[in-house]
């Protein structure tokens, strides 16, 4: 039976505070960025919750501008897709790449499930240089996590639930492992905010350095 490790992107793999951070410290000073930082995190799910329709890049403008508009700070002319235009360049961070090359070798395949669009995912898996064999994105389906359509979508095209040996990997709580919880899949928390503990994820690391290993634990090869 074929063991797949499904993950989160942004934020998991690939450093979204640092590259949302630093997009709103060039547009609004470093006095403002990480307090806009704060509110771009409760401002972006209650969008995609509103417009599941909506892309990704749409959902980025949407916030920038909902960000300026509150505060009152000035969006510089011509900037409203800033964001969409810099998550091309956000960070990877720097356990990945090793990390989910040695989870490869150990026989796994490699799926990501992400709140983005296809040109946006596809820079982004460049970046991260390790080949995916699946890839599900909100703006092919419709739909954002925490909802539950990625992972039905997931299952689908592997052929159903018993088809394969399934853990799910992500840093959020909120959109992937409670989810991820309710559909009764094994999932791994890379807590890299080094938040509380909590009891839904079946482990908790802080990067990916020993995914591998933990993988194996809960599907033995």
């Amino acid at each position: 039976m074929e063991r797949w490790a499904t993950f989160d992107c942004y934020g998991t793999l690939v450093d979204w505070n640092a590259g949302i951070r630093g997009e709103l410290e060039k547009l609004f000073g470093v006095e403002h960025a990480d307090e806009l930082l704060v509110r771009y995190h409760e401002l972006e799910p209650r969008i995609q919750a509103a417009t599941p329709g909506t892309s990704y890049r749409e959902v980025l403008t949407i916030a920038l501008e909902s960000l300026a508009g509150e505060t009152g700070l000035t969006l510089p002319e011509g900037e409203a897709s800033a964001l969409a235009r810099s998550l091309p360049h956000w960070p990877v961070f720097e356990d990945v790449h090793d990390g989910l090359t040695r989870v490869r070798e150990r026989g796994w395949k490699l799926g990501i499930l992400s709140n983005t669009d296809r040109d946006l995912i596809d820079s982004s898996m460049d970046a991260i240089g390790v080949h995916f064999d699946l890839s599900i994105v909100a703006g092919e389906i419709g739909s954002y996590k925490p909802a539950h359509r990625h992972w039905e979508v997931f299952r689908e095209r592997v052929g159903g639930a018993g088809a394969v040996q399934h853990v799910h990997v992500a840093q959020s709580l909120y959109h992937d492992v409670a989810p991820a919880s309710e559909l009764g899949i094994p999932s791994i928390w890379i807590n890299r905010l080094e938040e509380p503990d909590d009891p839904r994820p079946s482990r908790t690391l802080l990067s990916t350095v020993r995914l591998a290993d933990a993988l194996d634990e809960l599907a033995p090869p």
